[in-house]
């Protein structure tokens, strides 16, 4: 299945200039986004396993700062669900007006 149209803009600006989309981590999987120091993962979708999945993503890209965005109404599912695997980051909404920092599971 392709990808909205709000998906793709979305990863591409959080890329921005300096940044790439679609980069390649192991098992075959793809970030939606990288920067020098930022991996960011844009889930839409809303669903406990998809955000988990993203956030396994993050975790596994290796980079020092970790973003997950998503719709407003799903920012606390997506902190919870970023706390389950064990990786922190960031959980911003899709404007960029909000955001919950997410600290390492004890």
């Amino acid at each position: 299945m392709g990808e909205k149209t709000s998906h793709k803009r979305a990863k591409s600006a959080a890329a921005g200039k300096s940044g790439k989309t679609e980069v390649k981590i192991s098992g075959g999987r793809r970030l939606d986004a990288t920067t020098k120091k930022r991996a960011i993962e844009v889930e839409r979708s809303g669903t406990s396993s998809g955000l988990e999945k993203a956030a396994k993503r993050l975790k596994s890209s290796g980079k020092s700062q970790k973003v997950l965005q998503v719709p407003q109404r799903d920012l606390p599912k997506a902190a919870k669900a970023m706390k389950k695997v064990g990786v922190s980051g960031t959980v911003k909404n899709m404007g960029g007006t909000k955001s919950i920092s997410v600290p390492k599971k004890e």
